[in-house]
């Protein structure tokens, strides 16, 4: 791995490692990019980016098959308030030079073909991103973007779910390069009733047979309680749906993402 190829891998692992030393899990929010609205994302950004690790940053896609009803409703806010994929990465090129914590980009495999894969990981690396979280890719199925990522120094993360077979596990854990993202319910995302664990400390334990990178566990995790549950068996804690809902509510998302970060503690 050249040194343009090790750069987000680097920093995203970095940002597990601290987050390790101080015996917490990885907090990791995740916000759909130009959501309210393109003017007020900068600002929710801003509040979550100074609790996380790391954060992911939604492109808006108008078929999210794996996003529950809260994420597809704010991508449907966010395109009809013009927010495009370009536009998406200069939203975070501006974060960037605000914040030196890691950005992953959360995208399906149309948007980025889209605007082509070559010039997608060139404007994303141009704009601080450091790795792709890529949930309708299956790592066996399209090696080329994969393989550009790396080229532009992006690292890549494919997710796990309670009914992937070990085999299946075994295949996305060694491709993955950024970490590991295992979904700890079968079906999309959002906030739910009840534990957030289910499945997850059996699938962690295969997953950690193969994975030679941090695993962060979400879907389902909507506060302090729930992100204390995950961040036991977990590296990284994902939190997404409830800080859309918060916004939508007229809630403190910064007060949230303190109180949740706060949870990951172990």
């Amino acid at each position: 791995m050249t040194a343009i190829q090790s750069r987000g891998v680097a920093r995203l692992h970095a940002a597990f490692a601290r987050a390790a030393d101080q015996n917490r899990a990885a907090f990791i929010p995740f916000m759909t990019a130009g959501f309210p609205s393109a003017s007020d994302f900068p600002a929710v950004a801003d509040a979550l980016l100074e609790h996380a690790d790391l954060m992911e940053v939604g492109i808006p896609y108008s078929d999210p098959l794996g996003d529950g009803p809260t994420v597809q409703r704010a991508s449907e806010q966010a395109l009809e308030g013009g927010t495009s994929t370009r536009r998406t990465l200069q939203l975070i090129g501006d974060l960037r030079r605000r914040h030196d914590t890691p950005i992953v980009v959360m995208t399906y495999v149309n948007p980025i073909y889209a605007v082509g894969p070559r010039e997608f990981m060139r404007l994303a690396a141009e704009s601080g991103v450091d790795g792709l979280i890529l949930p309708d890719l299956p790592p066996d199925q399209d090696l080329e973007i994969a393989d550009l990522a790396a080229e532009y120094g992006l690292a890549v993360t494919f997710l796990i779910a309670p009914t992937s077979t070990p085999a299946r596990v075994e295949l996305v854990a060694r491709a993955c390069t950024g970490f590991l993202y295992a979904v700890s319910v079968t079906g999309v995302t959002g906030a739910r009733e009840g534990s957030a664990l289910g499945e997850v400390p059996a699938m962690l334990a295969l997953a950690r047979k193969y994975a030679q990178v941090p695993i962060a566990v979400g879907f389902g995790v909507k506060d302090a309680a729930t992100a204390s549950e995950v961040a036991r068996v977990a590296d990284g804690v994902v939190v997404g749906s409830a800080f859309i809902n918060a916004i939508q509510q007229g809630q403190d998302v910064g007060a949230l993402a303190a109180a949740i970060a706060e949870g990951c503690q172990r």
